[in-house]
């Protein structure tokens, strides 16, 4: 928390946009510390910002809150009026909340429905996307999104085991997965991972949202990520990267010259809060100014 309020707080008294406001713990603080401030919150999950309203009731002047997918933050500020946003914070991924809750499917322990969505009311889950995958197609999610040893094993396994029924609940999923092989804690995680980043667009909606955060923030704005995955962390990683010297690397773009980073090395959970929140141990944050608009 210390290390967030560091690097997305430039103003005492400026606005900000928590673009995945989940149930308001990062916006509370800010909000307690600096009086002045405001906060935009963003989150896909009415789940969320209902428990994000209640948290942040104490400062209801202060706040304003909307559904959206953080990648639509432009079109968000667009209706709305105020002064440019002074910083971005982005906590990606799954929240405990969430995670805890067995109705969402995200936990490979947990009996439920195969939902893994961000977004609560969304009609389509992971059970409809194994349904209708190809062999192809789960085969790259396996190995692109979950980085499984052997993903061709567990798409092969999912194809044989839906044409006898449906995949549709997370004990049916953990039978297959353990079928091909995909049977310690560590694997299955990295599967069901797999399979909440393809339904949700996870990757997608965060590119989209780092091309957006250059464009909203102004000169000296400070976006600020938190990610778990590794995948998400190589994305905001090489986004934020300063500008290379000297000739191009063979087949890697060069970045765009607009942040300055922040954070020389990613910015890990500290003794005392892996104590209180032994989840946070995968956390990675990363943090970058926005240079001038003409300079980019």
């Amino acid at each position: 928390m210390e290390e967030v309020l560091e690097y997305w707080v430039t103003d005492p008294a400026g606005r900000y946009l928590d673009g995945t406001v989940g149930g308001g713990g990062h916006s509370a603080a800010l909000l307690e510390r600096y009086p002045e401030a405001g906060v935009l919150g963003l989150d896909r999950d009415p789940e969320a910002l209902e428990a994000a309203g209640e948290r942040l009731a104490p400062f209801a002047e202060r706040v304003d809150l909307a559904r959206s997918d953080f990648a639509d933050m432009e079109a968000v500020l667009a209706g709305r009026k105020g002064p440019p946003v002074a910083g971005i914070l982005l906590d990606l991924g799954v929240s405990s909340h969430q995670l805890d809750d067995p109705d969402r499917g995200f936990a490979h322990g947990a009996p439920g429905p195969l939902r893994l969505v961000l977004d609560r009311d969304a009609e389509r889950g992971a059970a409809e996307f194994l349904a209708e995958a190809t062999e192809d197609v789960l085969h790259k999610v396996f190995r692109d999104l979950g980085e499984l040893p052997r993903p061709g094993r567990a798409a092969r396994a999912v194809v044989r085991a839906r044409a006898a029924g449906p995949i549709d609940t997370t004990e049916r999923l953990v039978q297959v997965l353990r079928s091909a092989g995909v049977d310690s804690p560590r694997r299955l995680s990295q599967a069901f991972q797999a399979l909440r980043l393809r339904v949700n667009h996870e990757l997608e909606s965060l590119r989209r949202g780092l091309d957006a955060a250059a464009r909203v923030l102004p000169e000296g704005g400070t976006l600020t990520v938190i990610s778990f995955e590794s995948l998400m962390d190589r994305i905001v990683k090489r986004a934020l990267r300063p500008p290379r010297e000297g000739r191009p690397l063979a087949g890697v773009p060069d970045p765009s010259p607009e942040w300055e980073v922040l954070t020389r090395r990613a910015v890990r959970p500290g003794p005392e809060e892996l104590r209180r929140n032994p989840r946070s141990r995968s956390a990675k944050l990363r943090a970058a100014r926005r240079m001038s608009h003409a300079a980019a």
